[in-house]
């Protein structure tokens, strides 16, 4: 989830596990450790793209790095901070540390919960930025924040943030089964022949939802608002793998394809190839676009290959934004 997400959720889980004890600092100390797994961006900055993509919520988000710095960010805190034992700030940053990746789980990109073990985490219902999610939960905890150090309101508002923003996301998990039936369904009434299919929300909302679908040579991508009235409708994006020749034996690649988990396409423009992600759906909301949210250009020297992330414009949010407010409304 974004940054401010992650700090509100470390806010509200430091409050619950020490608020009685030392009041606001629960909540500072708290927002600190939600945003520390993050800090593994930074490998973009010391790596190469494919590392980086490999790196991104691995060790951090993991279970292990939990408990291993729990205790050391515990001890650190409580040679300053004697309010509460050395004990009881571990568990305040443990705690804040194991639900961040847990919310992240939720996302599509997921999460190595479990690492070192290649295992990634992504229930995919519901999108990094969602402010139905946030919004609420950052008003309970802003509400707890000024009332006194202890008292049952306080703890009340804060517990109830805690329920709201938790409800919001068993009910996201609902709505991605509704949803899947109603793509399977669509594809069975358009005799539509599939091998797999991925579900997810689309930007910023839990309304309006898109499916990838594998074919024999082809993706296909449709989307479904729980506003619309028209049938469901896929369109195709060849999977043009035959296009990487050899460069598809090479390690960089292989290492894409598995991060993908099998879910991209290869496009040609100008003489260069490119590698598109399939999981995070399109620049668009319009599913014939051939833009896709990451796409990967690969260039090939005497040294190797190199890849290198296609830049995203403002322009392109902007246009997303506005007409994804139109799409929701239904087809």
């Amino acid at each position: 989830m974004d940054s401010l997400t992650q700090i509100v959720l470390g806010a509200a889980v430091g409050e619950a596990v020490l608020g009685n004890k030392v009041g606001n600092k629960a909540m500072l100390y708290g927002a600190i450790a939600g945003t520390i797994p993050d800090f593994d961006v930074a490998a973009r900055f010391l790596t190469d793209t494919v590392t980086a993509l490999e790196m991104h919520r691995g060790f951090t988000h993991s279970i292990l790095f939990s408990v291993l710095f729990a205790p050391i960010f515990g001890w650190l805190t409580s040679r300053w901070e004697q309010r509460a034992s050395w004990k009881q700030w571990s568990w305040l940053w443990f705690f804040c540390f194991v639900t961040h990746p847990l919310l992240d789980a939720h996302t599509t990109w997921g999460t190595q919960l479990f690492w070192p073990f290649d295992l990634r985490m992504a229930y995919k219902n519901i999108f990094v930025i969602d402010p139905l999610y946030t919004l609420p939960f950052l008003l309970f905890l802003l509400l707890a924040l000024f009332q006194k150090k202890g008292s049952d309101r306080r703890r009340k508002l804060n517990t109830l943030g805690l329920i709201v923003s938790t409800s919001y996301l068993a009910i996201t998990l609902v709505l991605k089964g509704i949803t899947y039936v109603k793509f399977v369904d669509a594809l069975e009434d358009q005799k539509i022949l599939y091998t797999d299919i991925e579900t997810k929300p689309s930007p910023l909302n839990s309304i309006l939802w898109t499916a990838n679908v594998e074919t024999e040579d082809a993706f296909l991508i449709g989307d479904y608002s729980f506003f619309d009235t028209q049938p469901i409708a896929f369109h195709s994006h060849p999977k043009n793998h035959a296009a990487l020749g050899s460069l598809e034996n090479e390690d960089k690649i292989q290492r894409l394809i598995d991060i993908t988990n099998g879910w991209y396409t290869v496009s040609e423009k100008e003489g260069a190839l490119f590698f598109n992600d399939l999981r995070f759906g399109l620049l668009s909301v319009d599913p014939k676009t051939d833009r896709y949210a990451f796409s990967y250009k690969i260039e090939t020297s005497s040294e190797g290959i190199n890849i290198i992330e296609e830049p995203k414009e403002r322009g392109d949010a902007k246009q997303l934004l506005s007409d994804l407010w139109q799409r929701i409304k239904g087809n």
